[in-house]
């Protein structure tokens, strides 16, 4: 997460400006009084050095169990004890937990978390298709515990109009009760059907 730039017309003069998102600002203040944002953008390497400090299966432990319907945040004084005790759901088993420490071994979180560093320089680079339209059939599925879908606001666009303006041929959008993030592997089956059912209306 970060705050986004909006390139807007003035009204006055007819060009294009920057301007930050206020809301999004005071947002940001409110939440981070309290605690500060697992992806801090100004400080490269503090999140990893938290990660390397709780260990890599602690840390995707808890990213599996990660339930709570909002944004994911660490507290100021770390996330928790490298010794924590965090059950694994019942969607994913202690090989896959093994599988997935012994490759983030290798490769750290670095790239993942530039992903999330770089979404300011991914929007400028992408302006030149800001208010584009995706023109193809298409059917939007998430779960109702999902971070993403409990942030800012999110589901008054996703559910009150604002998703169709961008996805004009949105076929259906499915909420998903009492499912997190990982919603693939969380309701395979449940998922598998609903695509399997979304490309025989075309076929």
């Amino acid at each position: 997460m970060s705050v986004y730039k909006a390139k807007v017309k003035d009204r006055r003069s007819g060009k294009k400006e920057e301007r930050k998102n206020p809301r999004m600002d005071a947002t940001l203040s409110h939440q981070q009084a309290k605690s500060v944002f697992m992806l801090v953008m100004k400080e490269p390497g503090a999140v990893e050095a938290e990660f390397r400090r709780l260990g890599t299966e602690l840390v995707l432990r808890k990213f599996f169990a990660y339930r709570t319907p909002g944004p994911l945040f660490i507290p100021k004084s770390g996330w928790g004890s490298p010794d924590e005790e965090v059950p694994l759901p019942s969607w994913i088993t202690e090989e896959d937990i093994k599988y997935y420490t012994t490759e983030f071994d290798k490769s750290g979180f670095t790239g993942g978390l530039n992903y999330y560093r770089a979404l300011n320089k991914t929007w400028d680079l992408t302006s030149p298709w800001t208010g584009a339209e995706i023109k193809v059939p298409t059917k939007f599925i998430v779960g109702d515990l999902d971070l993403t879908y409990n942030t800012a606001d999110a589901q008054n666009f996703i559910n009150k109009g604002g998703f169709k303006k961008f996805v004009p041929l949105l076929d259906d959008v499915v909420i998903m009760k009492d499912v997190a993030h990982f919603i693939n592997e969380e309701k395979p089956k449940e998922i598998s059907a609903h695509i399997i059912s979304f490309i025989n209306k075309f076929s």
